[in-house]
């Protein structure tokens, strides 16, 4: 099969890019995402994905595993949506990310948290470019939503709510990017492949994309506003943040 166009996408920044080539991912700490959707017996958190939201709690220095978890998501969605996003906006071509196949380090930051070894071969299954987009990202998605949901009791709404703003907000960067280096047909072949995603669940009714100009306002909350020195997201529901109670 082909390559997968990535090295045009991580141009755009360090969410669309990932790190492909040979070696032994074991070696350098990382574990197969797949490994981070699981549970243990008693429907905790395994060990790949408690080291996350245990990462980003210390770094954002809330001791509610609950906001941490909400926000690890987030910030794990926004990666994966990236990565189907960016070639399809500008190649029409989308990676496998399989989740048996990906490697996952969370204790680094984008672009080194996720290593392909060798280099991912392109989807070729029906759907259209919108179909193959959701297939990449929800593979990841799906599993994450059940095991953060079960293992941090985080709403289902708030946590599709996530990955809407997430999808959002990579195409804001992505559709800046491509207006800024003469690709307007890309910036909006990526505002239609969205609102396709937006279109359908689980992320249908999670909040309203707008054009001209392009934004986004959700219908949840991330809890981001119980993060000490935390405030409310660009995209919030909610235009001031709650007492902490």
């Amino acid at each position: 099969m082909p390559d997968a166009p990535l090295p045009d996408a991580a141009r755009i920044g360090p969410f669309f890019a990932l790190r492909t080539g040979t070696g032994d991912p074991r070696e350098e700490g990382y574990a197969r995402i797949g490994e981070a959707y699981r549970l243990t017996g008693e429907g905790g958190a395994g060990p790949v994905l408690r080291a996350r939201v245990e990462a980003v709690a210390a770094s954002l220095r809330t001791e509610e595993p609950r906001v941490a978890a909400s926000l690890a998501f987030q910030g794990l969605a926004a990666r994966v949506w990236s990565l189907a996003l960016g070639p399809a906006a500008l190649s029409g071509e989308v990676p496998h990310l399989r989740p048996d196949r990906l490697w996952w380090n969370p204790g680094r930051a984008a672009p080194d948290d996720l290593w392909w070894p060798g280099v991912p071969s392109v989807m070729a299954e029906p759907g259209g470019l919108a179909g193959q987009v959701g297939t990449a990202a929800f593979a990841h998605l799906m599993p994450l939503h059940h095991a953060i949901g079960r293992a941090y009791r985080v709403s289902e709404r708030l946590l599709w709510g996530n990955a809407a703003s997430a999808l959002a907000g990579s195409l804001r960067v992505l559709h800046d990017w491509c207006r800024a280096h003469g690709l307007p047909g890309a910036a909006d072949r990526a505002t239609e492949l969205v609102r396709a995603q937006l279109a359908h669940p689980p992320l249908r009714d999670t909040g309203t994309l707008t054009s001209a100009p392009l934004g986004y306002r959700r219908r949840t909350c991330c809890l981001y506003y119980r993060v000490p020195g935390g405030g409310l997201c660009g995209d919030c529901v909610l235009h001031g943040a709650p007492g902490r109670g």
